[in-house]
């Protein structure tokens, strides 16, 4: 008589060692196309850097080193020395600040027009919002020159921080609706009933809870305006002391070439601070909303 032989069953810390591995291979694909995406995205700001740090004869040398063998600091010296550069940094920041400002407040007041009021008109204006959040803005620059110098506009920061106002809102609308759409009106009319106004409901309970969507905005927003060339390049025509960091960057290139080092360093300097605001923001943009608001 022979008796059956009975297997034991797995383990369930095999089954989830198995299940997990299963996982792993199935997310392989996934995870080399990140990495190589990665490595296509930063390549040019390391072999920027590396330039920067590159004396001028191994810049251009026959055979270029992925590493800086000589490192230096003259590039970023004179890059710093130049002038105007203090001049350019403070344009640029001035343009920049008050254009996210102004936008901000600007959006935030019509998204909660479009996301907690009804009104006439209200689908239209979304709608244009749309279209002027896809329009190409570098199609304008024509009309927006000589819009600006019939009006006497031409090379004054104002009209930048005016232009670079208007690039930025439609997308700080759009995107403020969505996070504020994404707030239960639940929790506005719940601190309305124990007596806040509808303003100072907004204020105490809304408003907090909208500063990941506030962040992400303005962090497109400085990005944006901070980056911008053809416009600075376009209406600021006389005035030297107008400019703004791009348009400096391109003062390396003259009659005897390009300056290779100094404009790389430059360019080094012109993205930290947009890498400083980043790395700042970057946990409370990603961050959730609402978690924890409304629970049940």
């Amino acid at each position: 008589m022979t008796t059956a032989t009975v297997r034991p069953a797995p383990a369930p810390r095999a089954r989830t060692a198995t299940r997990s591995r299963s996982r792993s291979l199935r997310r392989l694909p996934l995870n080399l196309a990140a990495l190589l995406t990665v490595a296509v995205t930063a390549f040019p700001v390391y072999w920027m850097l590396i330039t920067a740090l590159k004396p001028t004869s191994d810049i251009q040398s026959d055979h270029p080193s992925f590493l800086p063998l000589h490192p230096t600091l003259a590039h970023f010296r004179t890059a710093v020395h130049a002038d105007g550069f203090a001049t350019f940094w403070r344009n640029s920041l001035t343009v920049t600040l008050g254009a996210v400002l102004m936008s901000l407040v600007v959006a935030l007041l019509a998204a909660f027009a479009v996301g907690r009021m009804r009104w006439r008109g209200r689908r239209a204006f979304i709608l244009l919002v749309f279209t002027a959040q896809m329009a190409p803005w570098e199609a304008l620059l024509i009309p927006v020159y000589v819009i600006a110098r019939d009006a006497d506009m031409l090379d004054k920061l104002s009209t930048l921080t005016l232009i670079y106002f208007m690039t930025t809102l439609p997308f700080t609308v759009v995107t403020l609706r969505g996070f504020l759409a994404a707030i239960p009106v639940e929790l506005e009319e719940a601190a309305q009933v124990d007596g806040c106004t509808r303003p100072q409901a907004f204020r105490r309970i809304t408003f907090p809870l909208l500063a990941p969507g506030l962040l992400s905005t303005s962090l497109f927003g400085f990005i944006t305006a901070w980056n911008e060339f053809a416009f600075a390049n376009t209406l600021i025509i006389t005035r030297q002391d107008a400019r703004t960091l791009p348009v400096w960057l391109s003062s390396f290139s003259n009659v005897f070439g390009t300056d290779w080092g100094a404009t790389m360093a430059a360019a080094t300097l012109f993205m930290l601070p947009v890498l400083v605001v980043f790395l700042l923001l970057q946990k409370r943009v990603t961050s959730g909303m609402t978690a924890g608001a409304v629970k049940g």
